[in-house]
């Protein structure tokens, strides 16, 4: 047999045994990274309790090979709830939080697009973050780069993932999606902050 054909074989088999692995390690991880979220936020006096399996909340804007790992439920706050999100590849497993707010003006809305956190950095590879700046073709853009308290939240050196934040018309919620991280009380006010501006786009304002 040829040895290109082996060793593609070889890789492929390879491939299907790391995710395998993935899988296995994910099925044992994800309620734990739930749990760990959760006593995180109340350590930090935030109410926050895990919520009942909830298949219709769980899949809101999950794409293909994504699964929730749970859903915390946040009161007080402008955020709804919190879904855990787990990705596997042959290579491991990665985790994100999506940060739901409901949102039931997205309805019918064209202009409804995604807009993400850019970074502007010193250096290119390993300078330090000098000025964050929103894009998006969304009339969140403006009112979140008009706040500079925001902009100061956000610019803590604590703060390394990126953030996007997705319109999901179809369910009737907004997606605040960051890599999965324990925040600072400053950052998870950053995430509230931004959902304020949500509901005062898209749905109601809860007034904090």
């Amino acid at each position: 047999m040829d040895w290109q054909i082996i060793s593609i074989i070889l890789l492929a088999i390879s491939g299907i045994a790391g995710l395998v692995i993935a899988l296995r390690q994910r099925s044992k991880a994800g309620p734990k990274k739930r749990e760990e979220f959760c006593q995180h936020l109340k350590e930090m006096k935030i109410q926050a309790s895990p919520m009942e399996r909830n298949e219709q909340k769980e899949k809101i804007g999950r794409g293909a090979g994504q699964r929730s790992e749970g859903l915390v439920l946040v009161e007080n706050a402008n955020i709804d709830f919190i879904n855990i999100i787990s990705v596997s590849t042959q290579y491991g497993t990665n985790y994100f939080l999506d940060y739901l707010v409901e949102s039931p003006r997205l309805e019918g809305k064209e202009v409804a697009k995604k807009v993400k956190l850019v970074k502007k950095k010193s250096q290119a590879l390993w300078g330090q973050v000098v000025n964050i700046t929103w894009k998006g073709t969304n009339p969140l853009t403006q009112r979140l780069n008009s706040d500079y308290r925001l902009e100061d939240m956000l610019m803590s050196d604590s703060f390394k993932g990126s953030i996007e934040i997705n319109p999901e018309p179809k369910w009737q919620y907004t997606r605040i999606r960051t890599t999965y991280f324990l925040p600072t009380p400053d950052l998870f006010g950053a995430m509230n902050l931004i959902a304020k501006y949500i509901r005062l786009e898209y749905g109601y304002s809860k007034g904090r």
